[in-house]
């Protein structure tokens, strides 16, 4: 390999990493939370704190079903509670087009409060794959590229590194800063390297349709509802415009499980309801399992008749699939569960000190020369990595903070918490610019003011303090939650003191010093 070559994918791990890196921390970010998304929802909705009946009954659903009927619908899709959600949750269309969420006792049917937040499942993970940019589904592609670009970063990473394993074993953080932080980087490259690419392909691997549609074109000549029919065994019939009830959702279960075997379903999704032609789409459950999709099987809503049925069975929707399944982890496995967090942390920290080493390395340069590239790389960082912690603490504090119903000019809850969470990231911006040198410490003691706040107002506000949370386990979710905030505070208290203690004299004494 020559010198050449190497300096070539130095140049190419370095820029691609400057560009990118704060897209791909805030991608990382708010995947490494999706892993326990809806433990974040159970924290953030205080009334699905609920455990799941032993002998729940799918009928229990129809109140459900009935209230998405009321509102002319139509369509509703009813998903199933679990342990790690155990609530009822009906998603319908309302009258402005968009999809309501809505929730219901799993024991009695009754709907809950409405919780007036998007929460986890609905705007973290959303964020992740999408940076909730809807304008022309430019968030999936901005996505899709640093997904790209990571993987070149991997393989660039690898080649630039000669002494890749020695290196793993090599952290020295009582050096300076720029040697830890290198030393830093390497560990957390090394440690997930299969991680990060396995990571990063099954993301685009999830929205082939999307990133390589010719592929489809080339075949179905963009007939998608044939591509529905033998990729994933959609079915779809019109409505009969004659009104009938929905027979029993146990009865529509059971017929279903008559075709897979074994395994409850996830969803129940309804389409054409209150119609004879009524029919009810479910898929089994795949925690079990790791492909994310198994079984699906459409039912007949008025007579109970199977009408179509299928499983995956051609090798590419297989694969595709299972790659799909080891990105989400839907499976039950808690360890795994865990590892792909810390893995995802790994991968956060990575990006971080990968930007962090670059603006160290050329900090006093860029001063002497007169430059404002590394202050510009420096603030971007600062705001791209404790920022975007801080605006999810201001988001989790604010749902906390604000009584249920609240609205400011007009403004739900949900939107001033999504306010909340812009506004506290854009202020990390102004202040990382104008506290050179002294941004991280600062913004590393909000980190644990805020994280600490957020555990006292959960609380405060619902009486669910970590005592009281560990020992019930219906609540364990809620204290997995505020014991992994309590730690990011005191991990925050540490960095900022390491921090005070190795801080570089100021910009004045640097200019005085040069003048000497």
């Amino acid at each position: 390999m020559g010198p050449t070559f190497r300096a070539s994918m130095n140049w190419l791990h370095t820029w691609s990493g400057v560009v990118l890196g704060s897209l791909l921390f805030a991608i990382f970010w708010m995947g490494t939370l999706s892993v326990f998304d809806k433990e974040i929802d159970r924290w953030m909705m205080p009334a699905s704190r609920l455990a799941l009946p032993p002998d729940f009954s799918y009928e229990t659903m129809r109140p459900a079903y009935l209230a998405a009927l009321a509102a002319k619908s139509p369509s509703v899709l009813l998903l199933v509670p679990n342990q790690r959600n155990p609530v009822i949750t009906a998603l319908w269309r309302g009258p402005d087009g968009s999809f309501a969420q809505h929730l219901f006792d799993p024991g009695t049917g009754a709907e809950l409060p409405d919780q007036g937040t998007l929460g986890g499942s609905r705007f973290i993970y959303p964020f992740h794959y999408s940076l909730n940019l809807k304008v022309l589904g430019l968030g999936y592609w901005v996505v899709g590229l640093c997904g790209m670009m990571m993987m070149v970063l991997c393989v660039s990473g690898v080649v630039i590194h000669r002494k890749i394993f020695v290196d793993f074993f090599t952290f020295r953080p009582e050096r300076k800063i720029r040697r830890a932080t290198l030393d830093l980087h390497n560990v957390a490259g090394v440690l997930g390297l299969p991680f990060h690419v396995v990571i990063s392909v099954s993301g685009l691997v999830i929205l082939f349709s999307l990133y390589f549609p010719s592929s489809i074109w080339a075949v179905y000549r963009q007939d998608a509802r044939l591509f529905g029919r033998e990729a994933y065994g959609s079915y779809v019939r019109p409505p009969a415009k004659r009104a009938a009830d929905l027979i029993s959702l146990d009865a529509i279960v059971a017929k279903a499980k008559s075709v897979w075997g074994q395994g409850e379903p996830n969803y129940l999704y309804v389409f054409n309801p209150g119609d004879s032609a009524s029919y009810v789409q479910l898929n089994r459950a795949s925690a079990d399992v790791v492909s994310n999709i198994s079984y699906v099987a459409y039912v007949d809503g008025t007579t109970g008749e199977l009408l179509s049925a299928s499983r995956p069975e051609k090798p590419a929707a297989l694969t595709q699939r299972f790659i799909a399944g080891l990105h989400f982890i839907q499976f039950e496995h808690w360890t795994l569960r865990w590892l792909y967090f810390v893995l995802g942390l790994a991968g956060c920290v990575l990006i971080a000190t990968g930007l962090l080493f670059w603006v160290e390395s050329r900090r006093d340069r860029h001063r002497r020369l007169g430059r404002s590239g590394a202050r510009v790389v420096e603030a971007v960082t600062v705001a791209s990595v404790t920022g975007i912690l801080i605006a999810t603490l201001a988001f989790m504090v604010t749902n906390r903070a604000l009584p249920a119903g609240a609205s400011v000019l007009g403004v739900e809850r949900g939107a001033i918490e999504v306010s909340v969470f812009h506004l506290a990231w854009l202020l990390t911006l102004l202040h990382a610019w104008a506290s050179t040198g002294r941004a991280w410490i600062g913004q590393c003691w909000m980190i644990s003011g805020l994280a600490s706040l957020a555990v006292l107002l959960n609380a405060v506000t619902t009486g669910d303090h970590l005592i009281k949370t560990i020992a019930t386990p219906q609540l364990w979710s809620v204290a997995g939650v505020d014991a992994t905030l309590l730690i990011a505070a005191f991990i925050a208290i540490r960095v900022a003191l390491r921090l005070a203690r190795g801080a570089r004299p100021d910009a004045a004494s640097l200019q005085g010093a040069d003048q000497r």
